[in-house]
């Protein structure tokens, strides 16, 4: 390789470093405009109760995230409920409680919740068949959304669906 080719390669390389951290400073500036905006609609979510009842069924799996209302598109991203991780899904007869790794719980109350289904995509994951377990409900501000999970035994959710009924 001659010096003028490995001249031009360095500047390219260092052309394209820089074209390549500017994509991801403004993907971040992105994520933290949309939460931004988020977070007035979404408002506070529930306080998980102190005191509740016997564990009705529990899942291990993974927390997808939650989105806004029929658009399984539309991540919300406002506080910590754009970030996926491992979690634990407790159902209660006061609600459903969502343990997240490194992440607030999220308690759902039985009265706000609207249906427990299954689906094949949400917030960008995509499953082979209907593998994400969604429940919509409304939060105290009024807006409905969906919180996803993908269950490591996808057999299991029948009875979640059942349940929610």
């Amino acid at each position: 390789m001659n010096s003028g080719t490995l001249v031009g390669s360095l500047i390219f390389a260092a052309v394209l470093v820089v074209v390549v951290t500017i994509v991801i400073q403004l993907m971040m500036v992105g994520w933290r405009r949309r939460a931004a905006r988020q977070e007035e609609l979404i408002g506070t979510l529930p306080d998980v109760p102190v005191e509740v009842g016997a564990v009705i069924t529990t899942l291990r799996g993974v927390y997808v995230g939650c989105t806004l209302g029929t658009e399984w598109t539309e991540r919300i991203t406002a506080g910590d409920l754009g970030y996926r991780s491992k979690a634990v899904l407790s159902r209660y007869p006061e609600g459903i409680l969502l343990q997240r790794i490194r992440a607030k719980p999220i308690w759902i109350p039985q009265d706000s919740i609207a249906e427990v289904r299954t689906e094949r995509h949400m917030a960008g994951k995509v499953a082979a068949r209907n593998g994400i377990l969604a429940i919509r409900w409304r939060l105290p501000s009024g807006v409905e959304i969906d919180t996803g999970f993908r269950a490591s035994s996808r057999d299991e959710y029948d009875g979640w669906v059942e349940e929610a009924a």
